[in-house]
C-alpha cells in the first residue's frame, strides 16, 4: 500500500486533476499553452471562459497510475486459497492390470474367497462368486478333518503335475489346504484352495496370471479349465460333487 501512495504522490505534482467544466459551446476559441517548468512538458488547454486547464495526459503518466491502482487495489476473495479447503489429489492408478499382478489368497473372514471379478479362469465354492460351485461332500463321512486333508493331498499327487504344497493349518473354522499346480506350460501356476469341515469341503481354484489383450481392459479365458480341473480330484477322491444338472 505504501508504494502505491509513493506512485500517486509522485504523479500528483506533475500534472495537476482538473474539475468538471461546461461542455457548452462558446464563439470564443480556446487557447492552448504550454508549461515549460514540467520536466515533461505536460501541454494544457484552457477555456476561454473557464480558464480552467484541462489535461493532456502522457503515455508515462496513464501507466504509472495504472500501476497504482492495481498495487492499492484489494485482491479478490476468490484470488485468496481458504485454509480449510482440500488439497489436490492425483486420480488413482489402479487398473484391472495392477489387480491382476497381486490376487490375494488364503481365507477370507474364516472362508473360502470368491473369484476375483478380474480373473475369469476361476471357480469358488463362494456363492459370492460369479463363477460358482457347490461344495463337496465327503461320502461316509471322514475319522477327521486332517485325514481329509491328507486325501486332498493323494488326489492332488495322482491329478495334477507339479504339485507344490504352501500351506496347511488348522483355523476356527476348519482344517485349510494351499497347493500350487502347473497352470499348462509358460511358467503359469495356478492355485487351489480347499478348506475341509466336518463332511463338508469348500474350494478355490484359481490362475495366477491374468492376460489382457492391450487396449483392452478385460481378461481372456474363462472357468472351464478350473472346473474339469476340479472334476478330475473329486472324481478321484470319490466324494460328492452336486450340481445344476444333478437337481434336475
Amino acid at each position: 500500500m505504501i508504494l502505491g501512495g509513493n506512485l500517486l504522490h509522485h504523479i500528483s505534482p506533475a500534472l495537476p486533476i482538473p474539475k468538471p467544466y461546461s461542455t457548452k459551446s462558446t464563439s470564443k476559441s480556446a487557447i492552448t499553452c504550454k508549461n515549460y517548468d514540467s520536466p515533461k512538458k505536460n501541454s494544457y488547454s484552457f477555456g476561454a471562459n473557464s480558464g480552467r486547464p484541462i489535461a493532456i495526459w502522457s503515455n508515462n503518466n496513464l501507466i504509472s497510475l495504472a500501476i497504482a491502482v492495481a498495487l492499492i487495489s484489494p485482491l479478490p476473495c476468490s484470488a485468496i486459497p481458504s485454509l480449510s479447503s482440500k488439497p489436490f489429489s492425483l486420480p488413482s492408478t489402479t487398473t484391472p492390470f495392477s489387480q491382476a499382478k497381486n490376487l490375494p489368497t488364503g481365507l477370507e473372514n474364516g472362508k473360502i474367497r470368491p473369484c476375483p471379478s478380474i480373473n475369469p479362469s476361476c471357480v469358488s465354492s463362494n456363492p459370492k462368486s460369479s463363477n460358482f460351485a457347490f461344495p463337496w461332500s465327503i461320502l461316509g463321512g471322514s475319522s477327521s478333518n486332517t485325514a481329509a486333508i491328507k486325501q486332498l493331498q493323494d488326489a492332488l499327487e495322482k491329478t495334477q503335475k507339479d504339485v507344490k504344497i504352501q500351506l496347511v493349518e488348522d483355523t476356527p473354522n476348519g482344517q485349510y489346504l494351499e497347493a500350487e499346480v502347473d497352470g499348462g506350460g509358460f511358467g503359469r501356476r495356478d492355485v487351489l484352495e480347499f478348506l475341509v469341515k466336518g463332511d463338508v469341503v469348500t474350494f478355490r481354484a484359481m490362475a495366477t496370471k491374468v492376460t489382457y489383450v492391450y487396449p483392452f481392459t478385460t481378461a481372456l479365458g474363462d472357468s472351464k479349465g478350473q472346473e474339469e480341473r476340479m472334476k478330475l480330484i473329486v472324481n478321484e477322491l470319490g466324494w460328492f460333487a452336486p450340481s445344476f444338472d444333478s437337481m434336475d
